[in-house]
Order: structure tokens, then C-alpha cells, then sequence
């Protein structure tokens, strides 16, 4: 059952872009996947029925399905068609990314957004981040520019799926994994399936085989550390949650101020090495701080958008 608006825009979302891919030149390839899809949930069926009842009363909709041979003009009508679906099925707070159209995109400040490929692989977009996708006919590539990706990859053994972030290149095989990139900082942690991550240069480096749960921190100009962190602390920001066990209260600020607009400001030294554990929501950093403070008896002083935590 579909809870809140936001789940019912995303449903929404992929319902049309399965429509989509289901009408276009490589029909038959969706078929599989989207039964799959459907038959995930009650509101996936429920979902695809009112897109496909949208594209039938959509203008020359109906000659993609009975062309075998879609004409050039159809062609150029295939994405209005999917852009008429997505804008009245999901509204403006998704994006349905499909490559012909749209091979950029990106989140503001506190923002988080999910995207259906082409070849059937999911990608959810975390705060202030930034990417890019191109396929072709022997590589699905995907730029990492900055912010945090989780990937659940559709499985081709023929074209092999990679995150480039940074210095790093991550190849994947029908597996799911996340990879976050702080400038030239990049961390993967691998959910399930396999991932090896190289280094790029003149002499391209093989650094780690992932095994599921492990996690790999590199950046150029130091060595490689591997890990098992908690996947659910990892994984906590799908949920709209941030997840802190034992955590020095500075990398606690640092990961509260990637989502609000509101800052959560530590000026005392003294006071940066303090553990803080709990569950917290990303969209309040106020609650963050009124818990920090009486957790560790501290005081909170508001000045504008700024929250200020001091003995």
C-alpha cells in the first residue's frame, strides 16, 4: 500500500517509464522486468493501468503500437508522449530518466530522487548530487560528478554496467551498491552481487573485488581502506532517516548539514568528539541539535538559519 505522496509520485514515475520502455524500439526486452515490477506490489498494477489508460487518450499514441516500424514523426512524438505521462501521473516532485531525453540530472539540498534506465536498472539520487548516464552498445556508463548514488543494476552480461566517480571506476554485474563522492573522496559499499573498483590513470590499478557488506575508501593521495560498516546507517537516508552509533558529534553535524537548509554550527574544539547514537530525520536539523543538547547537557542558540550547539 502507498503511504505518502511522495511514494505514490515515484510509483507513478516508473509506471510511466515502463510504459515507455514497453512502446519503444526495444519493446520486448521490457516484457520480463515489468512483470516482474507489476507483480512486486499491489500499487505497481495499479499504477501501470492508469498510464496506460493516460497513453491511449494521448495523440498519435496509438501509432506507435501499430507501426512494427515506428515512423520518424512517431519517434519525435515518443518522448511527449512520455512527458505528458510522467507530468500528469507523477507530478513535479520525480524524475523518470530515459536516456534519450535526459542523460543528466540532479538533486538540490535535501532533495532525493529515483530513476529507471533504459535497460531496467533503478537509481536513487541522494541530497546535492550530480550525474550523468550514457549507454551504448557495449558499455552502460554512469559519471558520479558529486553527492551519493545507490545503483540496483539489471543484469547484462553482454554490456557490462560502470560508475566512474572521481579516479575510481566501479563495474558491476547485476548487483546493488551505493557510492558516495565528497570531491576527490570516494567511498563504495557493496549490498548484494560483486563490484570491482579501479583506480584510472596512466597505469589503471585493480584496488578491491567487493564482497557484499564491505566497503572501499579511496581518494588519490592515500591508501585504499576496506571496511564492513552498518548497511542500514549506510542505506538510512532511502528511509529519510540518519543512522549514528557512536559517531564523533563533528561527522555527526557534517552528515545533518548535507539535508537542511538550516546548519547545524559547533565551535568549540572540546566538544567535536562527543559520541552521539540514534535514529534522526535528514529534513530536521533542529531536532538533531534539541536531542544532541540534552543528550550531552549542552545549550542551543538559533541565529537566522543557523543552529548553534555550545557547552
Amino acid at each position: 500500500m502507498i503511504r505518502s505522496k511522495e511514494e505514490r509520485t515515484r510509483v507513478n514515475a516508473e509506471a510511466s517509464a515502463w510504459l515507455a520502455r514497453l512502446h519503444g524500439p526495444r519493446g520486448g526486452e521490457a516484457e520480463g522486468p515489468l512483470q516482474d515490477w507489476l507483480k512486486g506490489d499491489p500499487a505497481h498494477q495499479e499504477a501501470f493501468e492508469r498510464a496506460t489508460e493516460l497513453w491511449e487518450l494521448l495523440p498519435g499514441a496509438a501509432e506507435l503500437d501499430e507501426e512494427p516500424r515506428i515512423p520518424t514523426t512517431s519517434r519525435r512524438f515518443l518522448p511527449l508522449a512520455l512527458a505528458a505521462s510522467v507530468a500528469v501521473l507523477a507530478g513535479a516532485g520525480a524524475m523518470t530518466l530515459y536516456l534519450d531525453q535526459a542523460p543528466t540530472f540532479d538533486t538540490g539540498t535535501g532533495e532525493q530522487r529515483t530513476a529507471t534506465l533504459d535497460d531496467g536498472s533503478r537509481i536513487a539520487l541522494n541530497t546535492d548530487s550530480h550525474l550523468t548516464v550514457k549507454f551504448d552498445r557495449d558499455e552502460r556508463q554512469v559519471s558520479l560528478d558529486r553527492g551519493e548514488a545507490m545503483f540496483d543494476v539489471a543484469h547484462d552480461a553482454g554490456r557490462p554496467f560502470v560508475v566512474r566517480a572521481g579516479e575510481e571506476r566501479i563495474k558491476a554485474l547485476g548487483t546493488s551498491f551505493v557510492v558516495r563522492r565528497d570531491g576527490d573522496r570516494v567511498r563504495v559499499t557493496l549490498l548484494t552481487g560483486k563490484v570491482e573498483v579501479t583506480r584510472l590513470g596512466e597505469r589503471p590499478r585493480l584496488l578491491a573485488v567487493l564482497a557484499p557488506g564491505e566497503r572501499l575508501s579511496a581518494s588519490p593521495q592515500a591508501v585504499p581502506v576496506l571496511d564492513r560498516p552498518v548497511l542500514d546507517a549506510v542505506t538510512a537516508w532511502r528511509r529519510g532517516e540518519l543512522l549514528f552509533r557512536n559517531t564523533p558529534l563533528s561527522e555527526a553535524v557534517a552528515e545533518v548539514n548535507r539535508y537542511g537548509k538550516e546548519r547545524v554550527v559547533v565551535n568549540d574544539a572540546r566538544l567535536a568528539g562527543l559520541p552521539i547514537s540514534g535514529v534522526f530525520a535528514t529534513d530536521d536539523p533542529a531536532e538533531f541539535a534539541a536531542a544532541v543538547a540534552q543528550l550531552h547537557d549542552l545549550r542551543v542558540q538559533r541565529e537566522g538559519d543557523t543552529v548553534l550547539l555550545t557547552p
